[in-house]
């Protein structure tokens, strides 16, 4: 006989909090955020046991409007300070978020050493190209020639493309959703956030104060007849998965794949989904088999404070 299926522990109300939200009235971190509280709330992770870490800018604002545990941290440094807490607790599920300007910008070299890391951490990033919070300077991602309503002339740097660099720095799971396709990122995040090793997520986000190049409109394509410039590489056949990781040829070419299928982006059409896909050992499973202790607890629960290090001082002598 069917057992009946009990009612979830948590409501989604559980991943919200009540401070007040000053985003600009519609902007895409509204959207990012909602997926967020929706993925959190179908994975049925306890609250408590979820912490959100940011740098500094407006979608770095997330961890006081989600109800978990939050980390608001220095500009760029959103990464490290995940890695650290998953590093101290790798029982709590770590989110990292923030800007393009903070990630790509500021924060990219430690974007790299996150990579390379393969942490078993996600990390999600506002791009909407723009600075916006500090009035919409070019960021890295914004593409050559462009110009937004703030800038005095176009961009004469090339842009980034973030897909490209996280396949080659290391992420085992590399994607991309929009912002104002809720159901699109609730379902990539979920798999970011179930994923065994270092994940992210990089998703297109309207600045409606100063992105006045991509906007809803220029999205959807009402320029061109409605033709929507956006389509799922995953419904379109594309398989990012890496049926052997320990085969370094097939994940060399599927790491290629994943980063041609980024440089599509172009007028016609912007990919998104998942880009890249690999199940590989992590930097927990690494360490624990070098410090044996952390197979049965968590570094936090170690008393290294009270440690006798005489030996290893005289050692050094």
């Amino acid at each position: 006989m069917p057992q009946p299926k009990l009612p979830p522990l948590f409501k989604l109300k559980d991943y919200k909090t009540e401070v007040h939200n000053d985003w600009c009235p519609g902007c895409g971190d509204f959207g990012i955020l909602s997926a967020l509280q929706q993925a959190l709330f179908e994975l049925e992770l306890p609250p408590h046991q979820v912490t959100i870490v940011a740098g500094v800018g407006c979608s770095s604002k997330t961890p006081h409007f989600v109800g978990s545990y939050g980390f608001h941290t220095l500009h760029g440094r959103g990464l490290p300070v995940a890695a650290g807490l998953r590093l101290a607790n790798h029982r709590q599920t770590v989110v990292s978020v923030g800007g393009d300007g903070d990630g790509y910008g500021i924060g990219a070299a430690h974007f790299i050493a996150a990579g390379r890391r393969n942490l078993d951490f996600s990390y999600i990033v506002f791009n909407n190209a723009v600075y916006g919070l500090t009035k919409g300077q070019s960021s890295p991602t914004l593409k050559k020639g462009l110009k937004t309503k703030s800038m005095a002339d176009r961009s004469i740097t090339e842009g980034l493309n973030p897909i490209a660099l996280a396949i080659s720095a290391g992420f085992t799971f590399v994607a991309s959703s929009y912002s104002l396709n809720v159901r699109h990122m609730k379902e990539i995040f979920k798999q970011a956030i179930r994923h065994p090793g270092s994940a992210m997520v990089d998703v297109y986000q309207t600045c409606p104060s100063y992105n006045d190049i991509h906007t809803k409109e220029w999205f959807a394509g009402k320029d061109r007849a409605n033709a929507t410039r956006l389509y799922d590489i995953n419904e379109k056949g594309y398989d990012p998965t890496v049926a052997d990781p320990s085969d370094e040829t097939e994940k060399a070419r599927k790491k290629a794949e994943g980063i041609a299928k980024s440089f599509e982006a172009s007028d016609d059409g912007w990919p998104m989904g998942v880009f890249y896909r690999a199940v590989e050992p992590t930097y927990e499973e690494f360490l624990a088999e070098r410090m044996t202790v952390l197979k049965e607890k968590t570094l936090v629960e170690c008393d290294y404070a009270g440690r006798n290090i005489g030996s290893l001082v005289d050692e050094m002598r």
